[in-house]
């Protein structure tokens, strides 16, 4: 049975990689209705979370979200995948390059530095409201 998790960046599964943090995000499929999980390198800025789309808007992921922003994610290890943030619901946002550039500009920077790798479509996850 495969694994309910799709790997959103190309990277082996070595224990020093499974000690790795990553963001879980599930949305709610488009045509289906139906949860679809990913996991995904994120940066932190401003207490809001950022990833990036290599495929921009081709990601199944982000179609989901253009057509439902209600999400769920926690952050962890795959071993793990809660300790760093529980499961939280939130919001997800897709920035347009020119409306949000210095924000965009500022999140490329941070994947950047993390990753060595910063290419594609920027999107903003916001936790809700307790």
């Amino acid at each position: 049975m495969p694994s309910p998790i799709r790997i959103c960046r190309g990277i082996d599964d070595t224990d020093e990689k499974m000690s790795e943090t990553y963001l879980y995000l599930t949305t709610t499929g488009r045509k289906t209705g139906n949860p679809h999980r990913i996991e995904i390198w994120y940066v932190e800025h401003d207490q809001r979370y950022y990833l990036a789309s290599e495929r921009r808007e081709a990601s199944h992921w982000v179609q989901n979200i253009a057509a439902n922003p209600a999400v769920t994610f926690s952050i962890g290890t795959r071993d793990n995948p809660e300790s760093v943030l529980p499961l939280s619901a939130g919001k997800a946002r897709i920035l347009d390059d020119k409306a949000s550039s210095r924000l965009v500009a500022d999140v490329k920077r941070a994947l950047e530095a993390k990753y060595k790798w910063s290419d594609g479509l920027i999107v903003q996850l916001e936790r809700e409201s307790r």
